[in-house]
């Protein structure tokens, strides 16, 4: 299977939460429409750091991660995002890579959004086509 990207848009958390309360625009929540790689053996949402200033995101904390070359990195989780993707959308808190590395999607927003793979076409795709559905086993 090859490479899988898809274009989301990233708004911070904290932001829609103050435009909701009425104490900024809603013009004002800052975002970001990127391309990410689709990447099933990352547990969350991983950004660079560039990202994280471009969107005002706060370090909440950091903790170990363990790379696809098998090298550990501490890193720094940011203060919540939420990912849009067409039609669907999810609200996390991100890794923080320090270089200006690719943005990854990974396994958990995913999920949450009802998304998977398309192995034969190689795209981004709803799990239940158009219906989004939560599993609550």
């Amino acid at each position: 299977m090859g490479i899988v990207r898809a274009e989301i848009t990233l708004k911070n958390g904290g932001d829609i939460t103050r435009a909701g309360d009425g104490f900024i625009k809603e013009s004002e929540i800052r975002q970001a429409t990127v391309t990410a790689m689709v990447d099933t053996g990352a547990i969350t949402l991983v950004i660079n750091d560039e990202l994280r200033e471009q969107l005002g995101l706060k370090v909440q904390g950091e903790r170990w991660a363990t790379f696809a070359n098998d090298t550990r990195e501490m890193v720094k989780i940011a203060e919540p995002v939420r990912i849009y993707w067409k039609n669907r959308s999810m609200i996390c808190e991100p890794l923080v890579v320090s270089d200006n590395g690719e943005i990854l999607l990974g396994a958990i927003p995913l999920e949450d959004m009802d998304l998977m793979v398309d192995p034969v076409h190689q795209v981004l795709t709803g799990v239940h086509g158009e219906e989004i559905v939560s599993m609550l086993k």
